[in-house]
């Protein structure tokens, strides 16, 4: 019994963080950005979206929580250390590479659905 309510717990978060992406996404297009990739995989890690602005990349890592400054708390060094090694492996495939212009949002979501974007939130 406790494994059926740990998996409903499991595909319930899986949902839920989703959607966040989701909402997240809209909010980029809406504000003219491309979304080009959704959980971009490289060696490194994972990336939950990757949007163009013009020439530019814009790595976003969406958090979710009940409250936006909780999703705040829930980035961690190790997975700041993550996104940026997978960013890097991501611009390396570019054609200006390394040089092309990049930046990392931390997009939080509350439970009510409200999205809040810090942009530059870290990076190299």
């Amino acid at each position: 019994m406790a494994h059926g309510s740990t998996r409903r717990r499991g595909a319930r978060a899986h949902l839920s963080g989703k959607a966040a992406e989701d909402s997240v996404a809209r909010h980029y297009a809406r504000s003219g950005c491309e979304v080009a990739e959704r959980r971009w995989r490289g060696e490194g890690g994972e990336i939950d979206l990757v949007t163009r602005d013009g020439d530019g990349v814009i790595f976003v890592e969406v958090k979710r929580a009940r409250t936006l400054s909780e999703a705040a708390c829930r980035l961690s060094s190790r997975q700041i250390e993550r996104i940026v090694d997978a960013a890097a492996e991501y611009l390396g495939r570019l054609p200006a590479g390394q040089l092309t212009p990049a930046r990392f949002d931390l997009a939080l979501v509350d439970g009510a659905g409200r999205v809040e974007v810090v942009e530059n939130a870290f990076g190299a």
